[in-house]
């Protein structure tokens, strides 16, 4: 589907709506506030929404595409961080401390965002409490989900990094680079094209 064709179906009371039915119920005053100080976004692959080294004060919610967070380490480019439909992404530490972003974010490709401004995010929380729900539980999600790569990276074999990824994005290898795949789960581009290869042979 093409971007133009997406926005036409989605408008941003669309897009609230299914926020407050996927994370947590938010009033009608409180969605009809939030409609008027988010944005939609229409950008395309390869776009960067935060820079290393920018201060970014700012939160995505992605409709349609996906985007990856990653940073530059000796000269490498390591991926930590995927988002895709019905989650949200920002430079956690910049956003919450209000500092250089260490990482990059760029869409893996074309995107539909819904932008949120820090600035926002505390107002709504300060005058709904439903809001305040509602950003309490993309924090904890997140963490949750951070916590399990990190818990996978210490524990898990190779080939049982790359199965746990499967299970949980069925369809990544045909959305997200190999390479990048290989850097989120820790292990080289060689050790991945072996693991593929021998679950093929299966």
């Amino acid at each position: 589907m093409l971007l133009y064709e997406m926005q036409s179906l989605m408008t941003k009371e669309k897009i609230i709506n299914i926020i407050s039915d996927n994370y947590s119920k938010l009033t009608v005053e409180c969605q009809k506030e939030l409609s008027n100080v988010s944005k939609i976004l229409m950008l395309k692959k390869g776009e960067t929404l935060v820079k290393e080294g920018q201060h970014s004060d700012k939160i995505y919610f992605i409709i349609k595409g996906c985007a990856r967070a990653f940073y530059l380490k000796d000269g490498k480019d390591i991926s930590d961080w995927f988002a895709f439909e019905m989650e949200f992404i920002s430079s956690i530490i910049s956003f919450f401390l209000d500092i250089p972003s260490p990482h990059f974010i760029e869409l893996l490709e074309d995107s539909m965002l819904l932008e949120l401004s820090k600035k926002d995010v505390e107002s709504l929380a300060d005058k709904y409490h439903d809001f305040e729900r509602l950003s309490k539980t993309i924090v904890t999600k997140t963490m949750l989900q951070q916590q399990e790569r990190i818990s996978s990276m210490q524990f898990h074999s190779a080939e049982e990094k790359y199965e746990n990824i499967l299970s949980i994005r069925t369809n990544i290898t045909q959305r997200v680079p190999l390479t990048h795949i290989a850097s989120y789960i820790g292990i080289t581009l060689e050790t991945l094209s072996r693991i593929r290869s021998r679950k093929k042979r299966i």
